[in-house]
């Protein structure tokens, strides 16, 4: 694998990982196509410069699509790509198991630190 596939691997799974990014995918899978201002209500928390961010990334691997409709005031809206359709449908089987297997994460951990005390 070259070094820019290896990179670009590691970015696309870092949307996995990524609250925001996980949290918009989610919501475009659920509401279909939604503007900004929907999805921020949706994510709860969310910032607008960090939802702006996420949303760029995400347009940017191909995950989402955005369609600026051209008017004004602005009307923009986004919409899962079948990328981000498959992306999600891959990545739902991950988060369960680690849903899961939660108290087995937490009892390794405490584990873990009470041997390095001792």
């Amino acid at each position: 694998m070259e070094d820019e596939d290896d990179w670009l691997k590691r970015e696309v799974l870092s949307h996995a990982g990524n609250r925001w990014a996980f949290g918009v995918i989610h919501s475009l899978k659920e509401g279909g196509k939604l503007r900004h201002a929907e999805i921020r209500r949706r994510l709860g928390g969310v910032t607008q410069r960090m939802l702006t961010r996420t949303l760029r990334q995400l347009e940017r691997d191909g995950l989402i699509h955005r369609q600026d409709h051209q008017e004004v005031p602005p009307h923009v809206e986004y919409e899962l790509t079948r990328l981000g359709e498959e992306f999600l449908l891959k990545i739902i089987p991950m988060w369960l198991w680690i849903f899961e297997h939660a108290e087995d994460f937490r009892q390794a951990r405490k584990e873990h630190s009470t041997a390095a005390s001792e």
